[in-house]
């Protein structure tokens, strides 16, 4: 039997992010709009921002997916039907959603788009999916979890016109499937309504009741006491098992991520995917570069989270709460004017004579030296210490600058 290729899904959390993910190689993008969404804290879309990301999507061939997946109160039921209806109009692929009552609402107000059960809803076996395929539900997002052997017992197990989807890469959740009450308890934001404040990142210590203000460090072993701080979820070379899982769309996790993580992770997870279904023996003598394409970007470490068997005390770390950084953003290029020169705007700080790289959708890098400066009145300058400033930077590089393409510079440090 012929294999299928998966759908790459990547998350975008802007429209310029959005627009690199579809620019990039992906074949869905997932958005959260500004409420309903368990990704608060991201800028979000507004619903003209949705139009235009739909827009944009379809002309390319993506799809866009719409983020509903709150656990929801009573006070979220009637905006919910007005946000419905809204979505309704204007037409995205699917809705992700993990709360029954708002599968009821989508259904009864969204009734010609596909309905995918959240990872919120704790999709642990095949029974559970076949229930969500009775309710209607196109896809089924399984839990993290799950191990390859029970997700191919899934797709056994469920009817063939049910996609399955699954992780592959991103941050892991110490909580079951991301249903965490920690930022609730600690902090007054409910992370499953999509204020969460990371208190799994935190670093704890203990206080004995009788001495108030001595804290004592919190130690699982000599290594630190980031007690619940995982590693990253990563993927990418093992795309022939995830294959032979059955599952239909690979997830990266990430809706607060920069464009440069979206292009970095979508390229490499795109050439790798592509070259499995092309060449398997070419695909694993470039794993090695696939796994310095993804750790380029802002990351932790990684693991293969539950998919080869349950985590043990190597999955988590114990030193740090940072990411590791390898490249600094600089800017996507909007154009490129008479004199070759690209016009960005710009994001961080970079100066004449910096090296710098660019990175190209096709999946290809190419170094630069930085040769000039200008602002929009055509005044040259030395440096580009204001974000957002439109700039034409001039390059020396082998290959020209495009638009669509993105600009980085190697980071000076090694994390945030």
């Amino acid at each position: 039997m012929q294999k299928k290729k998966p759908e790459l899904l990547i998350p975008a959390g802007s429209l310029e992010v959005l627009r690199t993910a579809v620019i990039f190689g992906a074949d869905a993008v997932y958005i959260g709009g500004e409420a309903f969404g368990l990704r608060a804290k991201a800028k979000n879309f507004d619903i003209e921002e949705m139009k235009a990301g739909i827009v944009f999507a379809h002309e390319r061939g993506a799809k866009v997916y719409v983020t509903a997946n709150i656990l929801a109160h009573n006070d979220d039921l009637a905006p919910a039907k007005a946000y419905f209806r809204e979505l309704a109009e204007i037409g995205p692929d699917a809705l992700i959603i993990s709360d029954p009552g708002m599968v009821m609402l989508a259904k009864e107000y969204c009734p010609g788009i596909e309905i995918h059960i959240s990872t919120q809803a704790n999709n642990t076996n095949y029974l559970t999916c076949r229930f969500w395929h009775e309710q209607g539900a196109k896809r089924v997002v399984l839990a993290r979890e799950l191990s390859m052997a029970e997700i191919k017992e899934v797709r056994k197990q469920i009817p063939a016109g049910m996609e399955i989807e699954c992780f592959v890469h991103g941050a892991m959740c110490i909580s079951y499937s991301g249903r965490c009450l920690l930022s609730a308890f600690l902090a007054g934001r409910d992370a499953n309504k999509g204020e969460c404040t990371h208190p799994c990142r935190w670093k704890y210590a203990v206080v004995e009741e009788t001495r108030p203000n001595e804290y004592m460090p919190v130690y699982e072993n000599e290594r630190g006491t980031y007690i619940f701080n995982s590693k990253d979820l990563c993927m990418i070379g093992h795309i022939p098992e995830l294959v032979d899982a059955g599952i239909d769309s690979f997830k990266i996790e990430g809706r607060m991520k920069t464009a440069l993580y979206v292009a970095a992770v979508t390229g490499a997870y795109r050439k790798a995917i592509d070259t499995y279904f092309e060449d398997e023996k070419r695909y694993r003598e470039h794993i090695p570069q696939y796994l310095e394409e993804v750790a380029a970007c802002t990351h932790r470490n990684f693991t293969t989270g539950f998919y080869f068997g349950k985590p043990n005390e190597e999955t988590q770390i114990y030193d740090s709460n940072t990411y590791e950084k390898e490249y600094t953003y600089l800017g996507t290029v909007l154009g490129v004017d008479e004199t070759g020169a690209a016009l960005i705007e710009q994001k961080n700080k970079f100066c004449v004579h910096d090296e710098i790289e660019i990175m190209k959708p096709d999946g290809s890098f190419v170094r630069a030296t930085v040769l000039g400066i200008r602002d929009e009145t055509g005044a040259e300058q030395e440096s580009a210490p204001h974000p957002k400033q439109k700039l034409f930077v001039t390059l020396s590089s082998e290959r020209p600058c495009e638009t669509e393409d993105l600009l980085r510079i190697k980071s000076t440090k090694d994390a945030l």
